[in-house]
């Protein structure tokens, strides 16, 4: 299993605006409720309780309801790889972070701008594979040189087959999810050993302001009734689909991941849903959608505090750029928005890798210089350690009075792995060599990184015997003859 670490110091909440929010969020779902025109789920929720208005097809949870189902959802989940030592605990401060988004366009190691491929799925989960800091890998492109009927089973395909780790990942379909869940239960060797070691989760959504739409909810109950990890995540705008106010979005998005929870546990009562959230701003100038922003940094760790509220695993999203290069700019918008819902202690931390554009475009060179941002962030998490040893008297003492300095004594070298953290594409030497060894900045260098693990051969995570029998069961699977990007 992976080294832990653990959030919890930042509090953009005090305990008095948790509860004001969760008293705000319960009136919403009892007096404003939600629009829901799926019948198997209103008939469900009114046999549970809920007012129905069938007339309006709309949804009013009581407070009672809402706290059985929070309840009845794990506070924990583990989320396996294909990899042994892969898996993931997720729940109360433990902090993952990992990819995300649906991009549409990929910026190129050669800085070409281009509509996404199914080759860059396979390409991105090979160097989620071996960057160090991606725990996870949700798909993080839609590409467009695959007919939208076989889209769900090529993606999936493609990442389970390139990465050790846990895979998750949007659907169009419940057929597609169908073919996806068959799939990944052939790997596994039967569904009972899939939802025993899930390394697949599947993410729906609920539209703001509070609706689900018929499509999303289908795809909630089928992902439900097979226990598997589920997201449903809750997108408000703050201005744009809810208020413009921070207090005023994360009542609203509260509300909303409280239905997904609400919705997924009365399907099937213990299902590893995850309290999930995706809110971000509008700039108010010209009508543009925002996920770089420093509120949408304090929102999600704000959500990070609400799920521990509730005893519930996190889904947030941070480290997304609104910059359209790896820029400055970049570097900044992820670095905060990370740093923020780490030391919130968010648990399941996705589009923290390569997005730019509002997660419109994923960089090769972004996913690189966001591993040692990530890897930044998780330091810190570290923070420093206080014990005899690392105070180190006897060390200072023994210089003091013999003379000589640190750099030669053995506590040195001892602790140069555990306290040091050395990024991989920042310079840190002097000027000099800098010039000497072709004066290349963070983009540059973060190219070269990314097409020399492109270039290194990979491992295929399906068995060979097992992936003949994928092959002969999905003829609609695209195959690809590289992971080079």
């Amino acid at each position: 299993m992976k080294k832990e670490y653990y959030g919890g110091s930042y509090n953009v909440l005090s305990q008095k605006d948790i509860v004001e929010i969760h008293e705000t969020s319960m009136k919403i779902l009892w007096e404003v409720g939600f629009d829901l025109t799926y019948v198997p789920a209103l008939e469900l929720l009114e046999k549970n309780g809920a007012t129905v208005d069938w007339q309006k097809k709309k949804a009013y949870l009581p407070p009672k309801l809402v706290s059985r189902c929070i309840k009845l959802a794990p506070s924990e989940i583990t989320f396996y790889g294909l990899e042994e030592g892969k898996e993931i605990v997720l729940g109360g401060s433990r902090v993952h972070y990992g990819t995300g988004g649906v991009a549409l366009y990929v910026l190129e190691t050669d800085r070409e701008r281009r509509p996404a491929l199914l080759q860059d799925i396979a390409s991105f989960a090979h160097l989620s594979d071996k960057l160090d800091y991606v725990d996870f890998y949700i798909i993080p492109t839609n590409p467009y040189d695959i007919n939208i009927n076989s889209l769900d089973i090529n993606c999936f395909y493609q990442a389970l087959r390139n990465t050790g780790k846990p895979v998750m990942g949007g659907v169009f379909s419940k057929k597609g999810l169908q073919r996806v869940i068959e799939l990944s239960s052939l790997i596994a060797g039967g569904m009972e050993k899939l939802q025993e070691r899930p390394f697949v989760g599947f993410i729906t959504s609920i539209t703001s302001p509070l609706k689900v739409e018929d499509d999303r909810a289908e795809i909630l109950f089928e992902v439900a009734r097979h226990g598997l990890p589920l997201v449903i995540t809750a997108a408000p705008i703050a201005g744009a689909t809810s208020p413009l106010t921070m207090a005023g979005t994360l009542a609203q998005q509260n509300a909303e991941s409280l239905i997904g929870v609400v919705l997924a546990q009365l399907v099937n009562p213990g299902t590893p849903v995850f309290y999930s959230a995706v809110p971000c701003t509008m700039d108010m100038r010209s009508g543009s959608f925002l996920m770089g922003s420093i509120q949408s940094g304090l929102m999600n760790a704000a959500v990070s505090q609400l799920s521990y509220h509730y005893h519930l695993p996190s889904y947030i999203t941070v480290g997304v750029a609104d910059s359209k290069l790896p820029d400055a700019q970049a570097a900044y918008e992820s670095a905060t928005t990370c740093m923020l819902s780490g030391l919130a202690g968010g648990n399941f931390i996705h589009q923290a890798f390569g997005l730019l554009d509002g997660a419109l475009t994923i960089s090769y060179a972004k996913f690189v210089i966001d591993n040692d941002i990530v890897g930044k962030c998780l330091r810190a998490l570290k923070g420093i350690v206080i014990n005899p040893d690392t105070l180190a008297f006897d060390v200072i003492a023994k210089v003091g009075e013999e003379g000589g300095d640190f750099l030669t004594q053995k506590h040195t070298l001892n602790h140069l792995h555990t306290e040091e953290y050395i990024p991989k594409v920042s310079f840190l030497q002097d000027y000099e060599t800098w010039v000497k060894v072709g004066e290349k900045d963070a983009w540059l260098k973060a190219e070269e990184i990314a097409k020399q693990i492109l270039e290194e051969p990979g491992e295929t995570y399906i068995p060979q015997e097992v992936d003949n029998k994928i092959q002969s069961r999905f003829q609609e699977l695209v195959q690809l003859n590289s992971v080079m990007a």
